[in-house]
């Protein structure tokens, strides 16, 4: 009887062990699905109408508040090791000066480089680096040495 009763403590810990080493996965943020980014038509949509289809932003542009900027990402904890970012989007849409969206675009993350996964503009191109291309392009360019002697 003991035997059995040490077989199946024995089988409870390799089972909890084996439990232990399954990564799990959260997510941080939000990101609008893209039947809700189907709503905003560039040109047409106000600002005002921004928080009844896609919600409030997860931040604003910093200095006249000409965008809103939605960011989402999924992070797989296992074990003791460091949590890992396997997956990260940014929504920017671009207002113009009078309420209106301008420009709707996705980005992520592919290989550690920041990509455009779409983008929908009116009139022009966009030729200058955003605000969030900027900030997700230097994220891995940073070491301690930097910033110690």
């Amino acid at each position: 009887m003991a035997a059995i009763r040490n077989l199946m403590i024995l089988a409870l810990v390799a089972m909890i062990g084996l439990a232990a080493c399954a990564p799990v996965y959260r997510n941080h943020g939000f990101v609008p699905p893209d039947e809700d980014l189907a709503q905003v038509v560039v040109g047409q949509t106000s600002v005002a109408e921004l928080p009844g289809l896609l919600g409030r932003p997860s931040a604003q542009g910093l200095l006249t508040g000409s965008g809103w900027y939605y960011v989402g990402s999924r992070w797989r904890h296992f074990g003791a090791y460091e949590p890992q970012e396997i997956d990260r989007q940014v929504v920017a849409i671009r207002l113009d000066a009078g309420g209106t969206v301008s420009n709707v675009e996705r980005f992520g993350l592919e290989r550690g480089r920041v990509v455009v996964l779409s983008r929908r503009v009116t009139e022009g191109s966009v030729t200058e680096i955003s605000f969030i291309r900027q900030i997700l392009g230097n994220l891995g360019n940073f070491q301690a040495g930097d910033f110690i002697d």
